[in-house]
């Protein structure tokens, strides 16, 4: 058996994260991680929580646009967008066990009810959504087994489900950005806004379109496939003015807060914001805006790439770049942190390779 480079890879990622998992739950996260008490959230919340729930919003924005608003010619790609979703969200569950101090506690949500905080709302959302995934995916699952009962009565009450789905991920999504309203003396001016509730939803919305995009550039050149351009080249469109809304409201609010001030002085926040802003809003943007670009096959993956990365970057510079000078410290992912994000991003390509290879995930094509 012969195998090739991206297989060796992969191995070479799980006996990794095999090893920091052993280390992480023996020996604590100070032997893990860069962290301290002046500095508690990093990569793991950054990129594994914040990225995995906003990335994972492509589920419930096309779901949404299928069976709320009927537009069934967007049919073919809502099986593969759910299955993303549904394993961003059990990415998220799992590195959340890795992040708390205490994850044998993680129930405590369940029992010990605090409506007054923001993380017990989204504990519960995330909960609730990544049930209702499960109950969304579950009939391509019975389809396999050939267990018509369940998946009738699954497909009977597919809209509720979808309608419940799109509540939930409004309310969690929105909820992951009012976690840093509390900090309004620490999170930087060119981060910092009552808005940014709204500002996380937006742009979760124009990462999960983008992320539409990637998901099947990637899983057409893994399964042979070409891209279904036809129904993608619109959702580009849309992620165009979602992008567009979110640049000029953002825009908006730092002319108004003072916040271009800091832009003007430099310095590394001003220079990351800049980075972030252009990769993830004025270059997809203005790359879409072109219809020769967009209708390419390498202008749509690109413009869905940037848009990715730069929600990436905003969500790391919220959590990260943005609360450095309030703590004081400058914070860099030890490798054993930087492991465990790329073992967690591995393990759900493989689990998305897995299910494709066996399960109906994919609409036949004509030759």
């Amino acid at each position: 058996l012969r195998l090739g480079f991206w297989q060796g890879v992969f191995g070479l990622l799980v006996l990794l994260l095999a090893y920091v998992t052993v280390i992480r739950f023996t020996r604590g996260l100070g032997a893990t991680t860069h962290l301290s008490d002046s500095f508690p959230w990093g990569l793991w919340i950054g990129l594994d929580i914040l990225c995995g729930v906003g990335l994972a919003a492509g589920a419930f924005t096309l779901t949404a646009v299928v069976h709320i608003f009927n537009l069934r010619r967007f049919e073919p790609i809502v099986r593969p967008t759910v299955l993303t979703g549904l394993l961003g969200y059990l990415f998220v569950i799992v590195a959340l066990m890795f992040d708390l101090g205490q994850p044998w506690r993680i129930w405590h949500a369940l029992i010990f009810w605090n409506p007054h905080s923001v993380m017990f709302e989204v504990a519960w959302c995330v909960m609730l959504y990544t049930t209702v995934l499960a109950l969304e995916f579950s009939p391509i699952v019975f389809e396999k087994l050939r267990l018509e009962r369940p998946r009738r009565i699954l497909r009977a009450v597919s809209t509720p489900l979808v309608i419940i789905g799109v509540i939930l991920s409004t309310l969690h999504q929105s909820s992951l950005g009012s976690l840093y309203l509390i900090v309004p003396e620490k999170l930087h001016a060119l981060w910092y806004t009552p808005l940014l509730p709204l500002f996380f939803f937006i742009s979760a919305v124009g990462a999960g379109l983008g992320m539409i995009i990637v998901e099947s550039y990637l899983s057409g050149r893994a399964f042979g496939r070409r891209l279904e351009m036809s129904l993608l080249e619109p959702l580009a469109r849309a992620m165009v003015v979602v992008l567009g809304v979110y640049g000029i409201l953002r825009l908006q609010v730092l002319s108004a807060n003072g916040a271009l001030a800091a832009l003007r002085r430099g310095g590394y926040e001003a220079h990351m914001f800049l980075l972030e802003f252009g990769l993830g809003v004025v270059l997809p943007v203005g790359l879409l805006l072109v219809p020769r670009v967009r209708r390419s096959e390498r202008g749509l993956v690109a413009g869905g790439f940037l848009a990715v990365l730069g929600f990436v970057m905003n969500r790391l510079n919220i959590s990260v770049t943005g609360m450095e000078a309030a703590a004081g410290a400058h914070y860099f992912p030890s490798w054993m942190e930087i492991v465990v994000s790329l073992g967690l991003v591995a393990l759900g390509f493989a689990a998305f390779g897995v299910a494709a290879r066996y399960l109906a995930i994919f609409p036949p094509q004509e030759e």
